[in-house]
């Protein structure tokens, strides 16, 4: 009998069997150790698969968590029960031995990959958190740092994101969870600003009308919360008057282009009505001294 088998009850029981045909006991205690294991490993696994992933679908669904978002966590899952089924089955196949010394050297070895693995073991930290935080969605529009994109893939190491330029960035977890990250499109409704500037000699009620009138006229303009208008600003050249909108359902697609729309409109009347968008102007002043030998007589 090997040193490190230790003999169980189902161990002995597999190994009379064995014997029965005329194996030798040291060779039939191996040969049960062997079959036990495989026939434990597999059952725990079953068991636990049948178990406990229903259970964890649930619990995921009760997050709202999406299908993309439960198939990473669910293979974490599956590597748990194996890794489970193996160490039962270890146990009952009398390999306690064994066991142990691959439980110390696993300790290990799993201390020196923590060190050499920091950065990714913190991005998986932070991929974590980001399934269960939910930031940001796939399809999302996010900006962080001096980098926007639409969310096109999230796993539990990186999140890639493409560009506006169809540039695709893959970006470390830990990036997108240690600062802010800003989700213009994460509710229902978005609300966009603009300043206008218009001349110190033009109207400003008649301006402020202009812009409320072409905010209401515009199909994808919500009017409720309705469209208003504030004098921010008495800048250098002009009167700074910043509208605020609303629209529903946001995307960049849709924003961008609404805002766009809404301030070509809104130009197009100040033109007609005689209102002027001024540019900065200055206005120098002073004289130029030439040196007495390059003056003329």
């Amino acid at each position: 009998m090997p040193a490190a088998l230790q003999v169980t009850g189902v161990n002995r029981f597999v190994s009379s069997f064995l014997q029965s045909l005329g194996l030798p006991a040291g060779i039939a205690l191996a040969i049960s150790a062997a079959i036990v294991f495989v026939v434990v490993a597999v059952l725990v696994y079953g068991i636990g698969k049948a178990v406990l992933v229903p259970l964890v679908n649930r619990v995921l669904s009760t997050r709202g968590l999406d299908a993309h978002a439960r198939r990473p966590l669910k293979k974490v899952i599956g590597v748990g029960i194996a890794f489970g089924a193996v160490a039962i089955a270890f146990g009952v196949a009398g390999y306690g031995d064994f066991l142990q010394s691959l439980a110390t050297v696993a300790a290990a070895a799993t201390l020196a990959i923590g060190f050499a693995m920091q950065d990714v073991i913190a991005n998986f930290v932070a991929g974590v958190f980001i399934y269960a935080d939910r930031p940001f969605r796939i399809g999302d529009w996010i900006e962080w740092d001096d980098h926007s994109g639409i969310v096109e893939d999230i796993s539990f190491r990186v999140t890639r994101v493409r560009t506006f330029d169809n540039e695709l960035l893959t970006v470390p977890n830990s990036h997108l969870t240690d600062g802010v990250i800003k989700n213009p499109v994460a509710k229902d409704t978005l609300r966009l600003q603009f300043t206008f500037g218009i001349g110190y000699d033009d109207d400003v009620d008649q301006a402020t009308d202009i812009i409320i009138d072409e905010a209401e006229r515009h199909p994808n303009i919500l009017t409720d919360p309705a469209p208003s208008v504030r004098l921010t600003e008495l800048a250098d050249s002009s009167v700074g008057l910043r509208s605020r909108i609303w629209i529903d359902n946001p995307s960049r697609a849709d924003f961008v282009k609404i805002r766009s729309e809404y301030v070509k409109n809104v130009k197009e009347q100040f033109d007609d009505a005689g209102i002027d968008i001024p540019y900065p102007q200055r206005d120098l002043s002073g004289g130029l001294e030439l040196p007495p030998e390059h003056v003329q007589a």
